[in-house]
This record gives structure tokens, sequence and C-alpha cells, in this order.
């Protein structure tokens, strides 16, 4: 499929061959769901945690003999039924981390950009290249690309400029290729990607 390219003032300057396979393939709405269930889960801490009788404070001493006082018959101040013991059937840190296989990932991947291209929601750029750091000037080129609403920007890594001028807009994220997920592509309105980047994230897809 054939894309415009445009610069940073929204001129057209040429177009740019991009897979089919990649960018215009099938829109698998269940994969989405998959991954990003499973981005999610990964981002779970999983440290709660409570004390069981071992890991409390108290003496591991029988508290009075077995026999002959009339009482029930106790071994712990630190079994659970006494005040300060520990807790029966204690929670435990768990790791809520799991991988759907590399196929589910790669065509929820595929599926989320060629929404994007589909719904007209990709801009591809011949440079992402900024002349300075400065936030202000990046908001405005952002207002102009018409995608000044929530976007994801995407260049090769080691633009520094371009990063350092997005990090304090709130609802604009910067990523390099291989950072693209499917739980970030689906939370912005605009995907602005430079030619170099659109290639890193075909490549991405095929490999």
């Amino acid at each position: 499929m054939k894309v415009t390219v445009y610069n940073l003032k929204r001129e057209q300057v040429g177009e740019l061959d991009l897979s089919d396979e990649v960018f215009g393939t099938e829109v698998k709405e269940h994969l989405f769901y998959e991954v990003v269930k499973a981005q999610l889960a990964s981002r779970r801490a999983g440290t709660k945690a409570t004390k069981e009788r071992s890991a409390v404070a108290g003496s591991s001493k029988k508290l009075y003999r077995q026999k002959g006082t009339g009482r029930a018959r106790q071994g712990s101040i630190r079994a659970p039924h006494h005040a300060g013991g520990g807790m029966a059937h204690a929670l435990e840190p768990k790791d809520w981390s799991y991988r759907p296989p590399r196929k589910v990932r790669i065509g929820a991947l595929k599926s989320a950009l060629s929404l994007f291209a589909k719904e007209g929601r990709l801009i591809v750029l011949e440079s992402l290249e900024v002349p300075e750091i400065k936030t202000k000037a990046i908001a405005a080129t952002l207002s102009t690309l018409q995608a000044d609403r929530k976007s994801l920007v995407v260049d090769t890594a080691g633009n520094e400029k371009l990063v350092k001028s997005l990090r304090n807009l709130e609802n604009h994220q910067y990523l390099p290729p291989e950072g693209v997920n499917v739980y970030d592509l689906l939370r912005h309105d605009h995907l602005i990607v430079s030619k170099d980047a659109a290639k890193a994230l075909e490549a991405r897809c095929l490999r």
C-alpha cells in the first residue's frame, strides 16, 4: 500500500510503500483483548502479603501442659485464633505476568497498525528531526499536523531533541519502533511515524 509522506508543516513531499501484510491486514479486535490483558497483568505488582504463624513475633513455647488443666489444648501463642497470632491461609506475593504466543502478539500489533491506517489516523513524516528542545514548538507542530489531541510519536532511537520536547506533554508519548505496543497504540488518537520508523515497524512485524 502507498501512504502519503508529509513534512512537519503537513505539506505533501512524497509517498512511501508499506507492506499490506502489516499496515493493510484484517483488523482482528479479539487479539487486542488478549494482548492488552497480558500487558496489564504483567504490570501488576503482586506484592500483597500477610504473615502466617511462622512469621509473627511470639514464643514457640507450649502455653501450658497438655492435660490436667481443664482448658483446651494450646500449642503456640502464634496460632491464628490468638490475638496477635499469624493469619490462617496467609496471602503470598504472586507473579501475575504471562506472555501470549508470538503469533498472537504480532497479529495484534499488525491489526492495530492497520486500524490506524484504515481510519486515516496514521501520519508518516519525512523526518522528525526538530531544531531545538522546545515543548511549545513541538506542541505547535502537532497542532499543524492535526494530531494535537493524543498522539503516539515514533522515531528511531537517538532523537533526543524530540524525546525531551515531548516528555512534558501530558497527552502525547514518544516510543522507539522496538517499544511500540498494542496498549499504547490503542490509547492514542493518532500515530505519527517517521519514514525510517515505519520501515522499522514493518521489519519488526515481518521477521
